[in-house]
């Protein structure tokens, strides 16, 4: 007997971690992080702002 997957019909839905923007899919500029053990995603707005904020923490050395 062979056993089914189930199939996803309609596209998921992401919804940003920090803003709440709702969207069809995973879009490419969106960021996905795990933090303690969860998957989480970011748009594009709030990963550059996210973004911006650790490479100011960084040292030179890094970027």
């Amino acid at each position: 007997m062979d056993e089914q997957k189930p199939q996803h019909t309609a596209a998921e839905k992401r919804v940003c971690a920090r803003c709440g923007t709702v969207a069809e899919g995973t879009p490419p500029t969106w960021t996905c992080s795990v933090e303690n053990g969860v998957r989480r995603y970011y748009c594009e707005a709030c990963a550059r702002e996210n973004i911006r904020a650790i490479e100011g923490r960084l040292d030179s050395d890094w970027w």
